[in-house]
């Protein structure tokens, strides 16, 4: 995933920040979305959420589950906003998802979805674990001090 400043294309549409807190990301990797053109005039205006949506593989193919764009009020043939819609991925990274699901009792978790320098909507999806409620509060703490450790030598400097 290339940097902003690199590429004028390139922007975030949607955030998922809740998953790198209920979850530890393992590994990620990119895919590519089936879209409507409803939905993508509707990206371009900011209108997504991705917070309550997950991804599963079913009979041999990736799907994006509880996703919201919202409706483009200008389209001629209006999409469903919460509709499935497929991932596209490789055959390879495809089976390991699978395995890493079916097997390991992984989550596949949307990170971040934007446009790519070349304005293609992508989305980034993380290979994760759920955490625990003691997990949380330990990298919650980690956080906080960090937090009070900046301020300290902020103050000091």
């Amino acid at each position: 995933m290339a940097k902003p400043k690199d590429n004028p294309n390139y922007k975030v549409i949607a955030d998922n920040r809740r998953a790198r807190f209920d979850y530890a990301i393992e590994d990620d990797l990119e895919a590519g979305i089936v879209l409507q053109g409803s939905e993508v005039k509707s990206l371009r205006e900011n209108s997504a959420n991705i917070t309550e949506c997950y991804a599963a593989v079913e009979d041999g193919e990736l799907w994006l589950v509880n996703s919201y764009i919202a409706p483009y009020n200008r389209a001629m043939f209006p999409h469903e906003e919460r509709r499935r819609r497929k991932l596209l991925v490789s055959r390879k990274e495809l089976s390991r998802l699978w395995n890493e699901t079916q097997r390991k009792g992984m989550t596949i978790v949307p990170l971040v979805l934007y446009f790519n320098d070349k304005g293609m909507v992508k989305m980034k999806l993380g290979i994760a674990k759920g955490k625990k409620t003691h997990d949380k509060r330990e990298s919650e703490a980690k956080r906080d001090w960090g937090r009070q450790k900046q301020r300290l030598l902020k103050n000091a400097g």
